[in-house]
């Protein structure tokens, strides 16, 4: 009897050793800790301003900055501005500026930062190689270019770096003649409707500049520039 009892206990422990494997196979594997995320990156508003550096110099030499211009670099400065765009995103754009009206444009641009007024771009019209049209059609806002104005043979304030000009297409130039520039501009001619990014007297950005002594196109008698801020120095 006994003989047989010990017979059935060895044949039974493959099976029990069988069963505790399979059951052991069964049981999920511990994951591994997942890495920690990375932590995006902070985004850091600038409202600068510098004497122009050599890498600026050389973009302007040419195109903004022509080699007659009776201007020294040493009027200007290099401005980093951020501002949020029509989609919502915080960008840093650039912009030159005569030194008598940089600290009023970082004021100016930060306080439209911090109220999230919309500007489409904010770059350096040697982007559009000095073309005050391409600058303009692309809704570009901007300051310094050595140049005329339109039809005329007279220094524009812009050639000092006294003027700037803030989304160009929702707010264009419309001469004595009635020629609107941007050509593009012609939608929004009509000031009496109501659209985004439209530049009035009751606007933050109109408001802003006239309170830092900047007189606004859109006032004009005879023609009208809806976009143009200037200060007469």
């Amino acid at each position: 009897m006994m003989r047989r009892s010990l017979l059935l206990l060895l044949l039974a422990l493959p099976l029990l050793v069988s069963c505790r494997g399979r059951q052991g196979a069964g049981m999920p594997e511990a994951l591994p800790e997942p890495p920690d995320a990375p932590t995006p990156a902070l985004f850091e508003p600038e409202f600068s301003q510098q004497a122009i550096p050599p890498e600026v110099e050389a973009r302007m030499r040419g195109k903004s900055y022509p080699p007659d211009a009776q201007i020294s670099l040493s009027e200007l400065r290099y401005l980093r501005l951020s501002y949020f765009d029509f989609e919502g995103r915080r960008q840093t754009g650039e912009m030159v500026c005569n030194a008598a009206i940089a600290q009023d444009l970082c004021e100016i641009f930060q306080a439209l930062y911090e109220a999230q007024y919309p500007i489409r771009s904010i770059r350096l019209v040697d982007d559009f190689d000095a073309s005050d049209d391409a600058s303009m059609a692309a809704d570009n806002t901007s300051c310094f270019n050595y140049r005329t104005v339109p039809g005329q043979r007279k220094l524009s304030k812009h050639a000092r770096g006294l003027a700037v000009d803030v989304n160009p297409l929702e707010n264009p130039y419309i001469n004595r003649s009635g020629r609107v520039m941007p050509p593009a501009g012609e939608a929004y001619v009509d000031r009496t409707r109501d659209f985004p990014h439209k530049i009035d007297r009751e606007d933050l950005c109109c408001r802003l500049f006239l309170a830092h002594g900047f007189s606004w196109g859109g006032a004009w008698a005879h023609s009208k520039d809806y976009q143009h801020f200037e200060r007469v120095k």
